[in-house]
């Protein structure tokens, strides 16, 4: 078993690409102190993949992990990718997998925040944190599992000027302490 050290990064890669960048980029940036061990370094797997074997690797990730992240934009709670239905081994009239694994009908997002939650009640993972790409916290956007969870933040704010800021102090608090 291995320490659980790392943190985990779950979001729409494509529609909130900007945000989860902009964490990597205050984490490589040596005059910031975001500092987190990121768990994708750990174990990869391509979309080439089948589906369960990547939910497999995601679920390396999150037993490394001790704190997870969730970028919650406007796709979040609506995206499909993941589940089963959508594998080249899924046989839809039979509802069975060709390759004689389990079906599982979650998105990669709904099954990282779910087991997330299941690793957060057991005491594994220490921290959940759920950023919002956006200058509010709107938990409608929020998959169902999650939103009563961790602690709720918004990426960016506005200003008394009307200028929008990242968020970066309490986004670092929230990760790193």
């Amino acid at each position: 078993m291995e320490y659980r050290t790392k943190t985990y990064i779950a979001g729409d890669w494509t529609g909130d690409k900007e945000a989860i960048d902009k964490l990597y980029e205050w984490k490589n940036n040596n005059r910031l102190n975001l500092d987190f061990v990121d768990a994708h370094e750990y174990t990869q797997a391509s979309d080439d993949d089948q589906l369960c074997s990547i939910k497999a690797s995601l679920r390396r990730r999150l037993n490394v992990s001790k704190t997870f992240v969730l970028i919650v934009g406007k796709q979040t709670k609506i995206l499909t990718k993941g589940g089963c239905q959508f594998c080249k081994s899924y046989n839809s009239y039979n509802q069975r997998c060709c390759k004689g694994n389990n079906i599982d009908y979650r998105s990669y997002i709904e099954y990282e925040c779910e087991m997330a939650i299941k690793d957060y009640q057991n005491g594994l993972i220490k921290k959940i944190v759920v950023i919002y790409n956006y200058a509010n916290v709107d938990k409608s956007k929020c998959p169902d599992c999650i939103k009563n969870y961790g602690k709720h933040i918004v990426m960016y704010y506005k200003n008394d000027d009307g200028k929008e800021y990242w968020n970066y102090l309490e986004i670092k608090k929230e990760i790193c302490d």
